[in-house]
Order: structure tokens, then C-alpha cells, then sequence
């Protein structure tokens, strides 16, 4: 890891009190510190923890970390995973350790998370003109020498309000133009002709320093890895446009960005094929949802699907509720609901469950939710499902984006069971 891109303050989150504020964690614990709580190494199951409560495998973090590790430096490229997906300093932590460039951003408060642990490094995945987190910005900026920030850029009114706000500021803002992803996509400039403008708006600009291109192959409507494909070359095309019309004659190093967790085998294939500019390329991918995984939504999606000799992720979490009702022999209810599971995309998949018996972990066959109420999961179960009030049902969970923000303290457990470590977020 860079000797400048560490993260400060993880001792501060290992002093941090056990208490009522924290989701799950065993009573008896309360007035010990995290670093205390972990040091004990308590079973999941056995050790007090109550239900529902919210488990990162041990085994599968470690190995999603190295894998995108080393996909990464197989292909070359930069790496800024997307922190919006934990918003946990620990786990930003383990990324920068397997060699991140820096980590992603995309509002203000994440961005000050980020500077609260002394990351250095930051691209921040959308047009920034809030005038308040520009002066604080500019702030930083002037406070920190060895802080690097990038950003999006997609209007000429944007850059003018940039522009304006960060009037007098001591280092200018490095932005990158983003590309939009096609007519009824997100954010981004749509037109060439509207890239050149907005290019042409940050070289008239004070305080703004141009120093590449980016966007979000995700959003491309209907994507297909035609489509994305076609998209990234577009968006390579603009970088070597706008290198050629010497609008990166101010930096030393060219910006060339993209990169969910859904078309990164797409990226890495495009970047590749990037010619040679004025400057230095750095290909930078922003994937983030590779840490957890997830049982649904990029189970399906995921780039090792369709390229299998690269790895293979792993599913990280599970939720684990309790039976507290079983009225009928088709129906049963657990405390987990919207309030503890991710459900914008996908609902959870009852995976195991757990006999409040004997503590035996058998196959949650016959056992489907169908429905999340605030605090419960409706579960419906065939006849011969041997399900028991008490039971605890593990859950896979779809779409981590949405499952790190409900939870402030996941403890992070092995195969049998054992908590390792408490990962803290911010959200």
C-alpha cells in the first residue's frame, strides 16, 4: 500500500463502547469496548448475540478482497472501489492494504467520512456544487498537500458554479467529464458536442483543472455487453478527442474511468485497447460491491459469470432471524424485516436454518419469504418444511448498496461460527 494512502483512527473505532446502539449485540457486553467485545472471540450462535443480527463471513471477505486484487493488477488497471457500499473505514482499510488507488465517493458526507480517516485519495462519482462542501473542500485541499481529489463534471452551469464557489481557493479541483450513458441514462453530458463545451467551460474556469473522462457503463439502457462495449469505446474516443485538442495540457497524468460491479470484465476488455495519449493513462475501475457480494442482484450480474477462469465471488453476508410465529403449515414468521434486510431490488433467500433444539444447521428447503413487513419476513413453507417457532433461518441477502446502510456494527464471523472482528459504518 502507498506509504500516503492509509486510514487513520481504526484504534479510535476499537475504543468505541458497546451499547444499545448497536443492533444485536449480546446484552452482557454492553460497556466494553469493540476491541474488547472482539477480543473475546464469542460464537454468533452461542455467545449471547440476539435476534436478528446481521453476519459478514470471515472467509469470503478475505477472499473477495484478493481476488479483485488481483484481477486488477492482471489487467492493468487502477482501483477505487465505491465506498457508498459500506461506508466502513475497516473495510476501506483492507482495500488500500490490497492496493486500491483510493476509494470512491459520491455525496459530501461519504467524502467526509473519508477525510475523518485520512484517506487521500478520493474520486467522487458526481458533480459537486453544493458551495458549502466546495469551500470546506478547498479547505482540505489547502490543509492537505498530499490530498488528491477528483470529480465529475457534466454541465457548463456546473462548472460555472464550481467556479464561482471555489473563488480564491488555493489549489484548483481536478474534474473529469462525465459521459452520459445514453438518452433515458443517469447523469453525464449526452453529446459529444456537449463533453466539448463542458470541456471547453472547465478551460475557461480559475479554480478547475481538467484531467480526463469518466461515466457509469451501468446505466447504459438495456445493457448488453454490445452495448456497454460500445459505450466504453465512446467514451475512450472522447478521452483521446479531448487529448488531442490539448485540454489535458495542465495535468501530468490522464484520467480514463469507469466500472460497476456488473460490466468490469467489459471495462478491463476496452481499456485495454486504449491508444497512446500526451500523457499518461491511469485506468482507473470504481467496482465496489465485490466485497460483500451478494445472493440476488450481482450473483446474476457478475462479471465472473461470463468470464469463469478470472474467479468467482463469494456471497459474504447472511442474516440470521428467529421464528416467532407459525400460525399454519404454510406460513411462518421470522423478526427480520425492512428495517434489517436489503429489499429494494431483491428479496432475501432463506438459505438455512438453524434447530433451536440441538443447534444443528440443516437446508431451508421448502422455505421461501415472500414479503418483508418493518420487522418481520413472511415466510411461506410446504407442508412437510421442518420449521419450529425458535428456529433461526439464515438469509442471503440481494444488493449489498442496501444492506451495509441498516446495520452500524456487523460482527464478522467464521465458518463455526467465531466473531473475529465488529466492522463499523457510516451512513
Amino acid at each position: 500500500m502507498p506509504a500516503d494512502n492509509t486510514v487513520e483512527g481504526l484504534d479510535r473505532l476499537a475504543r468505541e463502547t458497546v451499547d444499545h446502539r448497536f443492533k444485536a449485540l449480546p446484552p452482557d457486553a454492553e460497556g466494553l469496548t469493540v476491541g474488547e467485545l472482539a477480543a473475546q472471540r464469542r460464537n454468533l450462535f452461542t455467545g449471547g448475540f440476539t435476534t436478528p443480527v446481521l453476519a459478514l463471513s470471515a472467509e469470503s471477505l478475505e477472499h473477495n478482497l484478493a481476488l479483485l486484487e488481483s484481477y486488477a493488477e492482471r489487467h492493468g488497471l487502477a482501483f477505487a472501489p465505491h465506498g457508498k457500499t459500506s461506508m466502513s473505514p475497516q473495510l476501506f482499510a483492507r482495500q488500500l492494504e490490497r492496493g486500491a488507488w483510493g476509494i470512491t465517493a459520491a455525496v459530501p458526507h461519504q467524502l467526509r467520512v473519508y477525510r475523518a480517516h485520512g484517506i487521500r485519495r478520493v474520486f467522487l462519482a458526481n458533480e459537486l456544487v453544493d458551495p458549502v462542501a466546495l469551500r470546506w473542500l478547498a479547505g482540505e485541499l489547502e490543509r492537505d498537500p498530499d490530498f488528491r481529489f477528483i470529480c465529475y463534471v457534466d454541465s457548463v452551469r456546473g462548472v460555472e458554479l464550481m467556479d464561482e464557489a471555489l473563488r480564491g481557493a488555493a489549489r484548483p479541483v481536478d474534474v473529469v467529464v462525465e459521459l452520459g450513458a445514453g438518452e433515458g441514462a443517469r447523469t453525464g453530458a449526452r453529446s459529444d458536442a456537449d463533453c466539448t463545451a463542458v470541456a471547453g467551460a472547465v478551460a475557461a474556469a480559475t479554480n478547475l483543472r481538467l484531467v480526463g473522462v469518466a461515466g457509469y457503463e451501468g446505466e447504459v439502457p438495456d445493457a448488453t455487453p454490445e452495448r456497454v462495449r460500445d459505450w466504453l469505446h465512446r467514451l475512450v474516443s472522447l478521452a483521446v478527442t479531448l487529448d488531442r485538442d490539448g485540454r489535458f495540457a495542465a495535468t501530468d497524468e490522464i484520467v480514463v474511468s469507469a466500472g460497476g460491479s456488473a460490466w468490469f470484465d467489459t471495462v478491463a476488455e476496452v481499456f485495454a485497447e486504449l491508444p497512446e495519449l500526451s500523457r499518461p493513462v491511469l485506468r482507473l475501475l470504481r467496482s465496489g460491491a465485490y466485497v460483500s457480494h451478494d445472493d440476488g442482484h450481482y450473483r446474476q450480474l457478475t462479471p465472473f459469470n461470463r468470464v469463469p477462469e478470472e474467479g468467482a465471488l463469494e456471497p459474504a453476508f447472511r442474516l440470521w432471524a428467529q421464528v416467532v410465529s407459525r400460525p399454519t403449515g404454510q406460513q411462518a414468521f421470522a423478526n427480520a424485516g425492512k428495517r434489517d434486510a436489503a429489499y429494494d431490488l431483491d428479496l432475501p433467500e432463506a438459505q438455512v436454518v438453524r434447530d433451536a433444539r440441538d443447534g444443528s444447521v440443516r437446508p431451508a428447503a421448502g422455505i421461501t419469504v415472500t414479503g418483508l413487513s418493518d420487522q418481520h419476513a413472511w415466510l411461506r413453507t410446504d407442508e412437510d418444511a421442518d420449521l419450529e417457532v425458535g428456529d433461526w433461518v439464515g438469509m442471503g441477502l440481494s444488493h449489498p448498496c442496501t444492506s451495509f446502510d441498516k446495520w452500524q456494527l456487523i460482527p464478522v464471523a467464521e465458518a463455526d461460527g467465531t466473531v473475529t472482528d465488529y466492522i463499523r459504518t457510516f451512513f
